[in-house]
């Protein structure tokens, strides 16, 4: 089963000491059990359990430490293992995820560096436990880096003071080393510098949210920065405020993966243990629709993700095929999780608001990953920069593999300039397509032809292509082309049943309907385009067969896993 079962962990690791450090972080949620995780959030009390615990077991600093500014052997910045690791805290609990997290963006500007000193520096806080934060929004701007007010002024060679505040910045009130983008005083060059939560001329001025985590505003003035504790300046550092981002953003999907497949449990237990009118509640046929639609979007989320951090795990400065991909684990894997929690919820219904469910957590909690790292807008505008090249200029490459073996994924901290991703080709995704053959799939790829006709015969004009709310639904329609791609190739990879693949484009192609029908009000679309959008409307094909053999897997996960309280 591709799905987290917390009772069985069998998720593969080349090495021992990665497995253990898995198995150790499981045990210590199970330990504090459900009980305590959940008067913890309702109480909004500071994960200090859990930051002691990554503390003894050196958690953060084996995992997020390349290998070359290590302090021990098993430490590295292994893409295989943070996504595990991932996995693991979203299916406790977000705000344990969220510190985790915030450190990741902390240290991607310190590990872009070339600072030895502040590199060490951060080596030696990650094996004392310290958490790390991110200073790039502010509350008047968000993180529009453009705008930025944040200042840092040359008062004699070497000594700098800065100037600003800084909003929405997670782990501001513990952070050893808060990684700050700002603007030179005397120039427009942009400016990375590290400050500490500590220092008197750090103001922390409140937690701007209702919650376990500190998502801080903090205000430096005529804070002391030395030349040592500067990281980057001029248009790397704008480069590395991006970067960072692309590291960062990948994230985000698993933490909806973890959250989901904990509901799921949760969910299937419930329904299948409940009595109503006579009937269990998954006898009811629309029941079990929602199960089947939530376990197969959730099984494509996942595969979606794997298959990603290959792609960045083998990039290179001639193959960015990732910045593609990795956006849409931040977009689309998590917009597929709130889906997948409201299936749930409409299965469960006044159960989902219990206190004593995790339920009441997720409901809440996975709402927020869509709007982090950027926007979904954001990430959609994003991606559209790729769809000349993606659907119509192949190149070919060689076949990137699984990465689950043991290597120090140094690329991501030397991507260099961000700029040119309308040039990026990519392989043809029809050898994705062309791998298996079932009818929801052959539908799905008439789908594309018909929207890539649309592309060619009636192309946007350079109005359309301002015109944000109509480009947007193009964006969305594109993504999905991209997202089956991937989830075909991890099926390759998996060995899975094409079951459980037609299930998957089942739901593929309803989407793919849904958003051309989306397209179809658009203001902005002209008669001509309209009239090719009708083309990608399609049914999708039942097969009642293979429905039921996909709700005997789902209703097989009923008492697989239930949190001990």
């Amino acid at each position: 089963m591709i799905l987290l079962n917390p009772n069985n962990y069998d998720r593969y690791y080349p090495d021992e000491h990665s497995k253990e450090l898995m198995l150790k972080t499981i045990e210590f949620f199970e330990n504090k059990g459900l009980s305590k995780i959940k008067n913890d959030d309702h109480e909004r009390v500071w994960y200090q359990d859990f930051i002691d615990f990554v503390k003894e077991n050196k958690v953060f600093a084996h995992l997020l430490t390349p290998k070359a500014d290590a302090l021990d052997e098993d430490s590295r910045w292994d893409m295989w293992r943070i996504q595990g690791f991932n996995e693991i805290l979203g299916f406790y609990g977000l705000p344990y995820w969220y510190v985790w997290q915030v450190s990741i963006l902390g240290l991607g500007p310190i590990w872009m560096s070339k600072n030895e000193k502040m590199r060490k520096q951060a080596a030696e806080y990650l094996q004392n436990g310290s958490v790390f934060a991110f200073g790039l929004s502010e509350r008047e701007h968000g993180a529009d880096v453009y705008s930025t007010e944040m200042t840092l002024k040359e008062v004699e060679p070497g000594k700098y003071v800065a100037n600003g505040s800084k909003y929405y910045i997670g782990n501001a009130n513990a952070a050893d080393m808060v990684s700050t983008f700002g603007r030179m005083d005397n120039s427009d060059d942009y400016v990375f510098f590290v400050a500490n939560y500590q220092n008197p001329n750090y103001d922390l001025v409140k937690n701007t949210v209702n919650s376990q985590n500190y998502v801080g505003e903090y205000r430096l003035v005529n804070y002391p920065v030395s030349e040592d504790e500067v990281l980057v300046k001029g248009s790397e550092a704008w480069d590395t405020a991006l970067n960072t981002v692309n590291v960062g953003k990948y994230n985000l999907g698993w933490a909806s993966i973890g959250m989901c497949t904990h509901a799921l449990y949760e969910a299937i237990n419930h329904a299948s243990n409940r009595q109503l009118y006579g009937m269990h509640v998954t006898d009811f046929p629309h029941v079990k629709r929602m199960f089947v639609d939530a376990y197969a979007k959730l099984t494509a989320m996942k595969m979606y993700a794997m298959r990603t951090a290959d792609y960045m795990r083998s990039a290179s400065r001639d193959d960015r095929r990732y910045l593609l991909y990795d956006p849409l684990v931040k977009m689309k894997v998590t917009l597929e999780g709130e889906d997948v929690v409201n299936l749930l919820w409409d299965v469960i219904a006044a159960k989902g608001f219990e206190k004593d469910t995790f339920f009441e957590m997720v409901t809440r909690d996975i709402r927020a990953l869509p709007k982090l790292e950027g926007t979904v807008h954001v990430n959609v505008a994003l991606v559209n920069k790729f769809i000349q090249n993606f659907l119509f200029n192949p190149k070919e490459y060689p076949e990137i593999p699984q990465r689950n073996d043991i290597a120090d994924d140094t690329y991501l901290f030397n991507q260099g300039p961000t700029h040119g991703l309308s040039k990026i080709q990519f392989h043809d995704y029809h050898l994705a397509y062309d791998l298996f053959d079932t009818p929801n799939l052959a539908i799905f790829k008439e789908q594309i032809e018909a929207f890539k006709l649309m592309l060619v015969k009636a192309p946007a004009d350079k109005n359309q292509q301002r015109d944000i709310d109509l480009m947007l639904n193009v964006g969305q329609l594109f993504t999905l082309v991209v997202y089956g791609q991937l989830i075909l190739e991890e099926a390759k990879i998996l060995d899975m049943n094409t079951d459980l693949i037609d299930q998957i484009f089942e739901f593929m192609v309803r989407d793919f309907a849904k958003f051309a029908v989306d397209l179809y009000g658009r203001q902005g679309l002209t008669e001509e385009q309209a009239t090719w959008v009708p083309k990608m409307i399609r049914k999708a094909h039942a097969d009642y067969s293979r429905f039921n053999k996909i709700w005997k897997e789902v209703e097989g996960l009923n008492g697989l896993y239930t949190m001990k309280p």
